[in-house]
């Protein structure tokens, strides 16, 4: 089922346009889920740059691959606003809060980053730390932004990645799937 905006209030308090990404995620019904996030996210800030989907080993617990991507989008949403979009977007796909930090979703919306805004606050971090701790989010992130530079680290992302050390479990391109988005 296609969540809808019509059930999901958007934010228009106008300011400054800013450039933001956010990560997807998802390792029940994938393809359904992130297609489904995909065109809320197009419904509300079109145009997005997609990154190609990966397909990677869930980590901290045994379950099914997630799918991963990152998008990014230009945006007058202040952060709080946005932050709370994403977590209404999350429960129109079934997102359930309260179990374990690492265990299966429907789907994880994670904004990484807004504008150059370096901050750290019980509502939210940025840029957010999985960039630097997970390559399911730093390398889809590398591929759209390359010449962006990390706010705290002040090197570019494509850079980060080149840094990367090489995991045990590489993550695979699912170039069909992310045609079809």
């Amino acid at each position: 089922m296609l969540a809808s905006l019509s059930n999901v209030a958007v934010p228009l308090k106008a300011m400054a346009s800013v450039r933001a990404y956010a990560s997807i995620g998802s390792n029940l019904e994938p393809e359904r889920n992130i297609r489904d996030c995909i065109r809320l996210l197009k419904e509300t800030f079109s145009p997005l740059t997609c990154s190609p989907v990966y397909r990677n080993p869930a980590v901290g617990f045994v379950g099914d691959d997630f799918y991963n991507l990152v998008v990014g989008f230009d945006t007058e949403c202040p952060f709080s606003d946005l932050k709370d979009l994403f977590r209404r977007f999350e429960q129109a796909q079934g997102r359930q809060r309260g179990g374990p930090k690492f265990s299966a979703r429907t789907l994880d919306l994670d904004l990484l980053t807004y504008g150059d805004l370096v901050m750290d606050l019980p509502g939210g971090v940025l840029p957010h730390p999985d960039i630097l701790a997970y390559p399911f989010v730093l390398q889809p992130l590398a591929d759209i932004a390359p010449d962006e530079y990390h706010p705290r680290v002040g090197k570019t992302y494509a850079e980060l990645w080149r840094s990367q050390t090489p995991t045990s479990a590489p993550m695979a391109v699912l170039a069909d799937f992310r045609n079809t988005l």
